[in-house]
């Protein structure tokens, strides 16, 4: 599987972005897929998830009720859409495939996508 992340760049706070991140390989039904994101110094977190079917969304408490995670398979795509940014939510975003069902597990995640750099200015 390949994952190629775009749609990062340099927000006000409030202001809303669109990641995506299209996926090549294999049958796009066949994973779930995840969204971390990454700060120097730090670990990669979890951010948000959906399950193969996108009928089931996980959630970092940080982003709930602010990112919208989505997957479109005519396109092989999964999106998260920011609304709402902080400065804090600055980070480098990565996309990642799982077989099998949706999980926060970082280390459950096969395939990575190369992280696209989103700043929130304060």
């Amino acid at each position: 599987v390949q994952l190629q992340a775009s749609g990062g760049g340099l927000v006000q706070a409030g202001g809303s972005l669109r990641l995506s991140c299209a996926a090549s390989g294999r049958t796009f039904s066949s994973y779930a897929m995840g969204w971390f994101r990454q700060t120097p110094g730090k670990e990669r977190e979890f951010v948000a998830a959906t399950s193969k079917s996108g009928g089931s969304t996980y959630y970092a408490d940080s982003v709930k009720g602010r990112f919208t995670v989505s997957r479109d398979s005519a396109k092989n795509t999964v999106y998260l859409q920011m609304n709402s940014l902080k400065p804090e939510d600055t980070a480098v975003y990565y996309c990642a495939v799982r077989y099998g069902g949706i999980s926060y597990d970082r280390s459950s995640y096969s395939y990575w996508g190369q992280g696209t750099l989103v700043t929130v200015s304060s």
